[in-house]
């Protein structure tokens, strides 16, 4: 599962993940022991994980697309910007979201998991140059 609700009482919050900007992930873990990743940036609603590596491929997909807000989107819609920036950004976006997973987005898209995978990868990519081009330009 993609997207969790952590809504238990938060015992421990430590930073998963720093980017630049003031991006970031959070891990929370509950008083039940349940523990959650939390996405978040300045303008941006934040939102929860269960599992890291999809927190950070939100993350991934935010950068490519150089930011983007879901409130206002609807339950079920794709932000504007993520939709514009082409298939593999796409692809990345979907696999963020609840019950989608690499099988399920190849078979939506009629490729095999393995382009699904590469199309995750170019993402994750594109992402860290980004981040690191903003980095060389002084931006923290």
């Amino acid at each position: 599962m993609a997207q969790t609700d952590i809504s238990n009482t938060v015992t421990d919050l430590e930073t998963y993940r720093e980017y630049i900007l003031g991006v970031r992930i959070t891990e929370r873990t509950t008083a039940d022991g349940e523990t959650g990743y939390r996405f978040e940036a300045p303008d941006h609603q934040g939102i929860e994980f269960g599992d890291p590596e999809m927190a950070t491929l939100y993350a991934d997909v935010y950068f490519d697309v150089n930011g983007f807000q879901e409130a206002g989107t609807g339950e079920r819609g794709v932000p504007p910007t993520v939709i514009q920036a082409g298939r593999d950004t796409l692809v990345a976006y979907f696999l963020t979201q609840d019950g989608v997973d690499v099988h399920w987005a190849a078979s939506f898209y009629g490729e095999k998991p393995e382009k699904i995978e590469r199309y995750v990868s170019r993402v994750r990519k594109r992402s860290k140059k980004i981040r690191e081009g903003a980095k060389e330009q002084g931006y923290v």
